[in-house]
């Protein structure tokens, strides 16, 4: 699946041990949704093509939200989220505001492993980014976004959230999200998801230096299998737990086999459940 999302972040290096892009929107978000939009609208789909993961079938990550989002200027961004209740989803707050670009709304897509059409969609603007939020270096990049409470299906559902000590060190997790399958491509024409297994900050600090803080968490990205353009504020769920939101790669791209990282959902548990 090169899925993969990379999100994003810091197109100005804070350090040269922080290789990540700054300002999502205007660097990959809008451009991404037009190609997410643009292959949805094409009839060339070639199930063979998909490159270090599978497409999803529809009912099979029934927690998985796809974003369409308009910006304040009219232009319009892709993310992913993931539906913790029937009213409630998280995802990056990177994804509302990513520093030169801020959002007017949110086109939520659940039920549907394609983001232009099918499905059940929801218009909301109502989105509550952490108060300490830094788009600079992501530290507190998750968000919570209200919505009208929707019905649960064969194919919609909520997912658990994580909380407690388990840093999940050596566990298998499963990122999705309708992002690119090479950093090359277009985008794919629907869902996919990939296996990836979690890694140590301390090895994580080794691609992407002191920016690295616990409440990050990160996976390695080995043969090509990572998240990329387009996922970001998507899934990392092991089983019906959600550990991590897609939030930033390396500027370098998802093939490089640099970790991806992911926001730590067990050190927001709180955050989390006091915007319930």
């Amino acid at each position: 699946m090169k899925l993969l999302m990379t999100v994003i972040c810091l197109s100005v290096a804070v350090t040269a041990y922080e290789p990540i892009n700054i300002d999502y929107h205007n660097t990959i978000g809008v451009y991404e949704a037009a190609r997410i939009k643009q292959a949805e609208e094409s009839t060339d789909f070639d199930g063979s093509r998909i490159v270090g993961g599978n497409f999803a079938i529809l009912g099979q990550l029934q927690y998985q939200a796809g974003l369409l989002i308009r910006l304040l200027d009219g232009r319009q961004s892709v993310c992913g989220a993931s539906l913790i209740s029937n009213s409630r989803l998280v995802t990056a707050a990177h994804c509302w505001f990513s520093g030169g670009s801020q959002a007017r709304e949110f086109l939520v897509v659940l039920g549907s492993i394609t983001l232009y059409y099918g499905g059940t969609r929801i218009l909301t603007n109502n989105v509550r980014p952490h108060e300490y939020f830094n788009p600079r270096n992501l530290h507190n990049d998750i968000a919570v976004i209200y919505i009208n409470p929707v019905s649960y299906s064969n194919n919609i559902r909520n997912i658990g959230i994580a909380c407690g000590d388990d840093l999940y060190v050596g566990s298998w997790a499963t990122a999705s999200g309708f992002g690119r399958f090479t950093e090359t491509s277009g985008a794919s024409t629907t869902l996919r998801y990939v296996n990836l297994q979690v890694i140590t900050n301390e090895v994580c600090r080794r691609t992407f230096g002191n920016m690295i803080i616990p409440s990050f968490l990160c996976v390695a990205t080995p043969n090509g299998r990572s998240t990329c353009a387009g996922d970001s504020g998507g899934p990392l769920a092991i089983e019906n737990t959600l550990i991590g939101i897609t939030c930033f790669g390396h500027r370098e791209g998802c093939t490089r086999g640099h970790p991806a990282g992911f926001i730590r959902i067990s050190s927001f548990y709180d955050w989390i459940v006091s915007n319930m």
